[in-house]
């Protein structure tokens, strides 16, 4: 009985949200959860110190009391009272375009996001986006359907059991800000939800929802080069029509611009001087913690390869078999594709073509079969692996987490084929890992 009741509970976790079978003006409600609220308290709590130790908070008095005001001002409204969450907003000194709410109601923005905003409705619109991603539990929700089993059996105590540090056993669960975090990364359907709960939470507090939707789409206008929120936020489409079909469903209401005091909160930040505290390399979101570069850190798991192994992050889990494997954080692979991670394996050459420039020239050629969108961003370069000598090819795709993707191909001729590991992660990302890939790539040791 047992074993049938963790099946029939993970068939309903796996099922999602059900945003496809929603109407707009339909009541949005958490989905299916195997944490109590309390839980996301406690993750939300643990989570926070940790940003505050990473994160230098903005001094200026003025715009940490004008953020609050905006913020406390969405938090009155009655679907974010009925939550029973109690909602903080903390300014954090970061010059990048983000902003997110942890479990339980802890929200931080950077002051790249305040710059970045046009109008106080925009900013309202972010804020009232990350609220409902709080109140509709999506961070939990997506950590139950990925640690469905144990928490099925043992719940969270269960789940979090052990001596370790309650940080790091957040972090192995998928609850923690590391590589292997779900709390932060949403899926399509969650921001569908949380742009119409948003918008609810707009309109009732006096602003224009539409606007939301117009920050959003500029953002993503950026294509590539568009900031991490995207990363983590992936673009649901035709927001702004879903946006003014949910508009229709509430009462008419005029809106207001903004409250008076915009204007000084933008010269504000943009008199700030730089941030004294730089974030650590990685910062919140998939890939974050990233070590330096060299020797691969002790507690390293290993991979045995055909003919090699490879040693990867203890965070991240190896997928396959000798013969090729995804090597990827937990949040790293949406669907069948690998947009976060490294994907290996041994390529067999076409007679006569098992030199390194010709071997690789055809994986390349196959892999632009099997991706007619991938394309070669550069013209390839002497590398090493393990000491042998190799070829990195870079190459770009469309990443499936949203904007572009770069690949780092890197080649080795053997006499078993050619070995390849292909070091994958989304453009805006990619800078910042490369130093946990070389790390990967100089453990490599050949048999």
């Amino acid at each position: 009985m047992r074993l049938r009741r963790v099946i029939a509970i993970l068939a309903v976790a796996a099922s999602g949200s059900g945003w496809a079978a929603r109407k707009p003006g339909d009541p949005l409600k958490p989905g299916f959860n195997l944490f109590s609220r309390q839980d996301d308290v406690q993750v939300g709590q643990e989570n926070a110190k940790q940003v505050l130790q990473q994160y230098e908070v903005v001094k200026n008095q003025f715009v940490q009391e004008y953020v609050q005001r905006l913020g406390q001002k969405m938090a009155a409204m009655p679907e974010a009272k009925q939550s029973g969450f109690e909602f903080s907003f903390t300014v954090l000194h970061v010059d990048q375009i983000n902003a997110f709410a942890l479990p339980g109601g802890p929200m931080f923005i950077y002051t790249g996001l305040l710059k970045a905003v046009d109008n106080e409705a925009e900013l309202a619109g972010v804020m009232g986006h990350e609220m409902s991603h709080v109140i509709l539990r999506h961070g939990t929700h997506e950590a139950t359907k990925a640690n469905g089993i144990q928490l099925a059996v043992g719940g969270l105590a269960g789940l979090l059991g052990g001596s370790d540090s309650m940080a790091g056993k957040l972090a192995q669960a998928g609850l923690g800000l590391g590589a292997n975090s779900v709390i932060l990364k949403f899926s399509r359907d969650a921001e569908s939800e949380a742009d119409a709960l948003g918008s609810h939470l707009m309109s009732e507090a006096g602003y224009d929802p539409v606007q939301m939707a117009k920050f959003f789409e500029k953002l993503a206008a950026g294509g590539s080069q568009g900031p991490q929120f995207l990363s983590d936020h992936p673009n649901p489409g035709n927001r702004e029509a879903a946006i003014v079909a949910e508009m229709k469903t509430m009462p008419a209401r005029q809106y207001t611009a903004d409250s008076g005091q915009f204007a000084r909160m933008k010269k504000e930040v943009a008199a700030l001087p730089p941030p004294a505290k730089k974030p650590a390399a990685g910062g919140v979101g998939p890939g974050a913690g990233v070590p330096p570069a060299g020797k691969a850190p002790e507690g390293w798991q290993r991979y045995q390869g055909q003919g090699f192994t490879l040693d990867y992050p203890a965070e991240w889990q190896a997928k396959g078999d000798a013969n090729g494997a995804t090597i990827a954080p937990r949040d790293g692979v949406s669907g069948a594709q690998v947009g976060f991670g490294v994907v290996t394996g041994v390529f067999t050459p076409a007679k006569g073509r098992s030199g390194l420039s010709a071997a690789t020239a055809d994986l390349v050629k196959k892999l632009k079969a099997e991706n007619p969108k991938m394309q070669v961003s550069g013209a390839a370069k002497s590398v090493k692996a393990g000491g042998a000598d190799g070829l990195m090819t870079m190459l770009a795709e469309d990443s499936p987490f949203g904007g572009g993707e770069t690949d780092g191909l890197v080649t080795v001729a053997r006499a078993n084929g050619l070995a390849y590991f292909v070091f994958v992660a989304p453009d805006r990302d990619y800078g910042r890992v490369e130093k946990t890939f070389l790390q990967m790539l100089d453990s490599v040791r050949w048999e």
